[in-house]
């Protein structure tokens, strides 16, 4: 198998398997709508930020991200002037951008408020990572690493927790477990059968709530992980053939009908890129032939490799895939488990 080297962490291939993607066209640049963002020590996932030396407080956070301003809330009237009843306008107040337009029922979370909820973990030893805006501050995030690292296995895992918010009336304000593996920046996100990674919270604006909202958030993570060492234990103990991981990466990067010699030159790489990483990544060398080594390498190329095409709404998307989970990834371990 030829040499291959990892992208930047978390580089994610978005969209491989819609043939559209593979015309040809210009690599675009980093997406606009990746507003604002800090990191810690190194650039984040996105490839944006200001890097600061140590984890900032809450009130720096919100500085340095772009992130310390407000949602208003303002009637709504039609060109005619009519109010209209039962809507009101999230409006920004930075600079006056309308964010949403959502019901009277809708309470909105401030940006202050979401920080100061994780601040509650931030006195737990909780770090922030990075945080900043999507879609001119319709949507906001921050990323935080648990002080705990996890041998599992033999491995440093390090779990992180992504906090998000809306404020164009599209979501509730979300909290989503990722771990790591540090040794190669792999994700490790599976949807497990026996553990949440993921869960929404309604803010109510209570600091006692918070502060259980926080304990609460906290036995998640800690539950997941648990779980998750337990699951990989078994996948390590599961061998897979040669054979097999050649039918299972035709079935993750499925050839088109009737495929252009375009399109058919293009997955034969992918499926390439895929199979170098399970037998050539070195730090899967000493793993052995197991399903755990084929759920890594299927995340190594998840998280690292570079999309044929990279689209317009590329970071978006390797947004939403570090919170939600990765399809890819999910599906290869439904593939194992099936076994």
């Amino acid at each position: 198998m030829g040499a291959f080297h990892r992208e930047a962490p978390f580089c994610i291939p978005i969209d491989l398997f819609d043939e559209k993607k593979f015309k040809e066209k210009e690599m675009l640049q980093m997406a606009a709508n990746v507003e604002t963002m800090f990191s810690v020590r190194e650039k984040p996932w996105h490839g944006l930020g200001t890097i600061v030396m140590k984890a900032p407080t809450s009130s720096d956070a919100l500085r340095l991200a772009g992130l310390d301003w407000n949602v208003v809330q303002e009637p709504v009237y039609t060109e005619g002037h009519e109010l209209v009843r039962g809507y009101k306008a999230n409006i920004r107040s930075s600079d006056r951008k309308i964010l949403g337009v959502v019901s009277d029922r809708y309470k909105v979370v401030q940006n202050a408020e979401a920080f100061s909820f994780t601040d509650e973990l931030l006195g737990r030893g909780v770090r922030y990572e990075t945080a900043g805006s999507l879609q001119e501050g319709k949507k906001v995030w921050i990323l935080a690493r648990l002080p705990r690292e996890y041998i599992i296995a033999g491995e440093r895992i390090s779990p992180y927790l992504v906090f998000s918010n809306t404020h164009d009336g599209s979501g509730a304000v979300k909290v989503a477990v990722t771990p790591v593996r540090v040794v190669c920046n792999n994700t490790l996100n599976l949807a497990l059968d026996t553990a949440k990674r993921s869960f929404s919270m309604i803010h109510t604006g209570s600091i006692q709530n918070r502060i259980q909202e926080a304990k609460d958030t906290l036995f998640m993570a800690e539950e997941y992980m648990g779980c998750l060492e337990t699951e990989i234990e078994h996948l390590r103990r599961q061998k897979v053939t040669d054979a097999q991981v050649k039918e299972y990466i035709e079935m993750l990067l499925p050839m088109e009908q009737d495929p252009t010699p375009v399109q058919s030159r293009n997955m034969i790489k992918l499926r390439r890129d895929m199979e170098q990483r399970y037998y050539d990544a070195p730090d899967l060398q000493k793993v052995g032939n197991n399903a755990y080594r084929f759920i890594n390498a299927v995340s190594d190329f998840a998280t690292h490799s570079s999309p044929l095409r990279r689209t317009a709404n590329y970071n978006e998307n390797l947004f939403a895939r570090t919170v939600d989970g990765n399809p890819l990834i999910d599906k290869a371990y439904q593939l194992v488990k099936a076994a």
